[in-house]
């Protein structure tokens, strides 16, 4: 009989209680990570009504908060982390996605011998952050000839349905783009570690392709 394994030691257990504050953040800092909520639905309802005036924004301020507690939904936790360097990158790159598919989806719109051919794609994500799913989900439902139809949060995967994928190469392609997109939205704006594993797997494939070409 095998000698017992000793067991592994996790943050949290009964050695090591977490503090009540980990758990559960004071009143101002809770105020303080609803600001980016609050400030988009307000944002949007001044959009919708398409000019600014105090009434417009007293209404949408007071609408906000109506939502946000009436309807209570987990707090998206951010990153506290923005490289502006590549969100450059991450908004010139889905501008020349939106400019290069519409230009793709119109010429195929228009062409008489095109049947179409498409596909409901599952993507596995590389990671379970909530604000990365949906910011990826977003960027690839933006561009023409692709839309997220499903996400399986507790799994991290992506159900897309993407246009002219008749190949087994044009799904590959397809989930590329999707990786690629995650991949520039968490060195834009995600945590540290999550940018570092991100340029650790592209080292990876870098020298799996190298050692190929070799």
């Amino acid at each position: 009989m095998p000698p017992a394994q000793p067991m592994p030691h996790h943050e949290g257990s009964a050695t090591s209680a977490p503090r009540r504050e980990d758990h559960e953040p004071s009143r101002w800092r809770s105020v303080w990570r609803q600001l980016p909520l609050l400030g988009a639905l307000v944002l949007l309802w001044i959009m919708l009504w398409d000019h600014i005036d105090v009434l417009t924004v007293v209404t949408g301020v007071l609408l906000a908060i109506g939502v946000t507690r009436a309807l209570y939904l987990p707090p998206v936790l951010l990153s506290g982390r923005f490289n502006p360097w590549r969100g450059l990158l991450l908004g010139l790159r889905m501008m020349f996605d939106v400019v290069s598919a519409s230009v793709q989806v119109a010429v195929l719109a228009i062409w008489p011998w095109w049947k179409p051919m498409n596909s409901i794609i599952a993507v596995q994500l590389h990671t379970r952050s909530d604000l990365v799913t949906t910011l990826t989900a977003e960027a690839i439902s933006v561009v023409p000839g692709t839309v997220v139809v499903d996400i399986d949060r507790e799994r991290g995967l992506l159900y897309l349905h993407a246009l002219g994928t008749r190949t087994a190469a044009d799904v590959h392609r397809t989930r590329r783009h999707v990786l690629g997109t995650e991949e520039r939205i968490v060195l834009a704006m995600g945590t540290h570690e999550q940018a570092a594993s991100v340029r650790q797997e592209r080292r990876e494939r870098r020298a799996a392709r190298t050692e190929e070409h070799r």
